[in-house]
């Protein structure tokens, strides 16, 4: 089974925010693969579906950013599953702007709690993720307070370029899950616009 993990906070506040729209992502998902309900399991919102012949388990850790790791740690254990090939985790990156996005088959948190959270339960930087960017476009200053800009709303502009996006998000997915991250990388890192 493949699972796809979209980071974000849980509770009604943080919805909206940047640092949610993996799981954005997910709903986009869970609707266009026609996925079962939502429901929970152990630290996290779970809902299974089919994508052609493979198995997918899509996942939103309830536990805060900086625990997402706890939520992966059944599937650390288990021998038929391996972070390195059937993970690959929707996260928002305030590197890019609004409106671009890339696949990486590994890294650093480059600052992402969430992320390093991951490595830690891993004990790996080894695992595909689609980051998406959040930053303002135009604007090349990082915000001063970091934190308050990622647990702050999108400008309604930019949620509307982001929502524009999920279909092309639903393709890298699809993509990595038929052929592979760096099959995916190489169609959708060339022209992410």
């Amino acid at each position: 089974m493949k699972l796809l993990v979209g980071l974000g906070n849980p509770g009604h506040r943080y919805e909206g925010t940047r640092h949610n729209v993996g799981w954005w992502v997910l709903d986009h998902l869970a609707s266009r693969w026609k996925c079962e309900p939502w429901r929970l399991a152990d630290d996290a919102a779970v809902c299974d579906g089919q994508v052609g012949v493979q198995r997918v388990r899509l996942m939103k850790p309830l536990t805060w950013m900086n625990r997402t790791g706890t939520a992966l740690e059944p599937y650390v254990r288990s021998l038929f599953w391996n972070h390195a090939s059937d993970l690959l985790v929707i996260v928002d990156d305030v590197a890019l702007p609004v409106g671009r996005y890339r696949l990486r088959s590994r890294g650093s948190a480059g600052g992402h709690n969430g992320l390093r959270s991951l490595e830690s339960t891993f004990g790996s930087r080894e695992y595909a993720r689609l980051r998406v960017g959040i930053h303002p476009a135009g604007d090349d200053k990082v915000p001063g307070d970091l934190a308050a800009f990622v647990l702050s709303p999108f400008e309604p502009d930019e949620r509307e370029v982001v929502v524009s996006l999920m279909p092309r998000f639903a393709d890298a997915a699809e993509r990595w899950l038929h052929d592979g991250i760096e099959a995916a990388m190489n169609l959708h890192n060339q022209n992410p616009n």
